[in-house]
């Protein structure tokens, strides 16, 4: 028997959910807000995707309320996307799903995820057993883990190896320090913003273009 293309027949919360977030990169998208990512160019190279994927993904998650569009230049006008209250209830869920995948497949532990206040590593579910709290996804302390590529070539990756806290607006910088080593680019195949525009090849910001 087929598959059907969706999920209307399901009375079903979970198969409803799926109808948002069930696309394969739809949580990864998420993920990345949670790191602080918002621009388009920045999910872009960090995550791999294909350019008319990404933009579907990002109107897809617009429309159901999970991503909010805010311009933030307006010569030349450019948009970041900013998880709303209900993308930011989704990290429990993506908590448990990373630790399941690790437990399961024996993945290295690439990030720990903290409870800000006291350094304690959160349970599987964002709560904190130290302070028996859920902790709210602000005080959340992301650091690197053994298994995180700690030399990447890319500047969101690079970004992300210094210690922040979820929802933190990602800064891609590249003369920022990270770990309080500056990391000066290379200029060949950098956009104006001195970020490689890594889905075509070309120097051109992948920021300039409408999502």
């Amino acid at each position: 028997m087929a598959l059907g293309k969706d999920y209307a027949t399901q009375e079903c919360s979970i198969a409803r959910a799926l109808e948002i977030v069930g696309e394969r990169w739809t949580l990864l998208v998420v993920r990345d807000a949670l790191y602080g990512v918002r621009r388009y160019n920045d999910f872009l190279v960090h995550l791999g995707i294909p350019r008319a994927v990404l933009a579907a993904r990002l109107q897809a998650l617009t429309a159901e309320g999970i991503l909010e569009k805010r311009r933030y230049q307006e010569s030349p006008p450019r948009d970041e996307y900013v998880l709303t209250d209900r993308g930011i209830a989704l990290w429990p869920t993506l908590r448990s799903l990373g630790l399941w995948g690790r437990e399961h497949f024996g993945e290295s532990r690439l990030r720990w995820f903290r409870h800000a206040d006291c350094g304690t590593e959160l349970g599987p579910y964002g709560e904190c057993p130290r302070c028996a709290m859920i902790v709210p996804v602000p005080d959340v302390e992301m650091t690197p883990g053994p298994g995180l590529d700690r030399d990447p070539a890319d500047p969101v990756s690079r970004a992300l190896l210094a210690p922040r806290r979820l929802l933190e607006p990602l800064d891609t910088d590249p003369r920022k320090p990270v770990d309080g080593h500056p990391h000066e680019p290379e200029g060949a195949g950098r956009g104006p913003d001195g970020v490689a525009d890594a889905a075509s090849g070309s120097g051109r910001s992948a920021e300039d273009r409408p999502v």
